[in-house]
């Protein structure tokens, strides 16, 4: 009997109750091994579906095709390989997935990217019977290159070890698979490459329902993840369209120019203008003009005939920060989305969620600093000390109206054209934001900075305080007066990052 090998393309691999995939598993967790299990590979219009890959930071990526053989299908069989594979050192055969790759990383990296290795997971396929098998089968399947039925630990990881080690250090890890897995990849404000982790895979990957929750403080990559999972949603739906609600006009343009950033990054053909990125006043306005009813300028207003009457504004509704915005209208997101699926996005920590973000794709040791003092001539001097070693667009000052004006006045004079005060309502291309920024607790959804001032504490919300806290990229000073009991509540929740001066 003759055996055609590798002639189909693998599906969906499902090894939950395996024994030699756990101890694969197992051999990889302790060895920082990476494992990545039935991925799709997304390049220009097309994409390629991977049931298994590796990635070992010092050696390369390890793709793994998996096989049901068993020895009674095999012990009387010679093989051929398919015709269009090249007869190669390389005697497994995954000519398409290395060329997929290498193409990813050539037109992403301008090089082949890492070393690309072969092997077979077998699992009903034992050692004794391996040997036992015909030689033209050997020479297709070498054993070093198969992890079998019966494979200890110990042989999997020399296996995996057998390659050739490159002469120069690899790519971090999210230049290696951020590049191959762009739905995963997070390109941050200053161009660096950051890869989804776990929680939030979890949440890109999962099939939008009916009505999900996805909670996390501020920098716990919410924002990222949720746009991330629009574009994997358009990827797999081009007919769909997604509407992503922001709570203020500048948090939209933003995140337009995340999007766009982030779809030009990974070469992928997709129809960005079917990602609507809208304030909540835009979308209750198109509700309200169907109707012909006066349109809002800037306050939310719920009118009640937009309760009784449908609207289906898009496939799939995802509302970041909606714990910034008034509960009426998250109320009525529920009612309108009917044939919609639904995504609240929460900046509270909410255990019942539907998915729960505890950490960000970066780490976060926010140092926050608790001074009693006169606030206002305190936030200008540590603003003057900052500017000695930092740039303007580093710091955020964080406060009432009333102060955001007097401070404006005042920095003026000594840092001119370096301040900008911040107006939510107004698009980004009229604002400069590599500025100092002077904004309100309202106004700084989608806005983070280095150093962080915040004043006037006892005048926003404790929802509006954890934002702003969690804005911060280095350190937060918090500037006050009097104590008071959301000041007590900031730093019960910030203990240990805290420092009373």
């Amino acid at each position: 009997m003759s055996l055609f090998l590798f002639k189909k393309k693998s599906s969906t691999l499902n090894l939950a109750d395996s024994e030699v995939f756990d101890n694969l598993k197992e051999v990889c967790r302790e060895n920082s091994l990476l494992v990545y299990q039935n991925l799709t590979i997304y390049h220009h219009s097309i994409n390629f579906f991977i049931p298994l890959l590796i990635l070992d930071p010092v050696r390369g990526i390890y793709l793994f095709e998996y096989k049901t053989w068993n020895y009674d299908k095999l012990k009387n069989a010679t093989a051929q390989k398919s015709q269009n594979q090249e007869t190669s050192n390389e005697t497994l055969a995954f000519d398409k997935t290395h060329a997929i790759i290498k193409q990813k990383f050539n037109e992403l990296t301008h090089n082949d990217g890492v070393a690309i290795f072969n092997f077979l997971l077998m699992e009903n396929l034992s050692v004794q019977n391996y040997e036992h098998l015909d030689v033209s089968l050997k020479e297709l399947l070498p054993k070093n290159r198969i992890i079998l039925s019966d494979s200890s630990k110990e042989e999997i990881l020399n296996n995996l070890h057998d390659v050739e080690k490159p002469e120069n250090p690899l790519p971090d890890v999210a230049h290696i698979m951020g590049n191959l897995l762009i739905q995963y990849l997070v390109i941050s404000d200053d161009d660096s490459l950051h890869l989804a982790n776990s929680q939030q895979m979890d949440f890109i990957e999962s099939e939008p329902k009916k009505y999900q929750t996805l909670s996390g403080e501020n920098s716990s990559g919410k924002t990222e993840a949720l746009l991330l999972k629009a574009i994997l949603y358009k990827l797999k739906n081009p007919n769909k369209k997604v509407i992503i609600i922001e709570p203020t006009t500048l948090a939209c343009d933003i995140l337009k120019h995340k999007l766009i950033r982030s779809v030009e990054h990974a070469i992928i053909v997709l129809d960005i203008t079917s990602i609507e990125i809208i304030t909540p006043i835009v979308l209750l306005n198109r509700h309200l003009s169907k109707h012909n009813k006066l349109l809002l300028d800037k306050t939310i207003y719920i009118d009640q005939i937009l309760m009784k009457k449908k609207f289906q504004i898009a496939d799939l509704i995802i509302c970041d920060d909606s714990d910034l915005l008034p509960e009426e209208f998250t109320l009525y997101l529920k009612h309108i989305q009917k044939k919609s699926n639904l995504i609240l996005v929460s900046n509270k920590q909410i255990s019942e969620a539907d998915f729960v973000f505890e950490k960000s794709f970066c780490n976060n040791n926010t140092n926050i600093k608790f001074i009693k003092t006169n606030p206002h001539a305190k936030a200008l001097q540590i603003i003057e000390k900052l500017l000695k070693d930092f740039d303007a667009k580093d710091i955020l000052v964080i406060s009432d109206e009333l102060s955001k004006k007097q401070l404006g006045d005042d920095l003026e004079f000594f840092i001119k054209d370096k301040t900008v005060l911040l107006d939510s309502s107004r698009n980004l291309i009229d604002q400069d934001l590599d500025n100092l920024l002077l904004s309100t607790y309202s106004q700084i959804s989608g806005i983070t900075a280095k150093y962080v001032i915040l004043l006037g504490i006892s005048l926003a919300s404790i929802q509006e305080l954890n934002y702003a806290v969690n804005s911060s990229k280095d350190s937060v000073y918090i500037l006050y007066e009097d104590e008071c009991e959301k000041l007590s509540m900031l730093k019960e929740k910030f203990e240990k990052n805290k420092e009373i001066l």
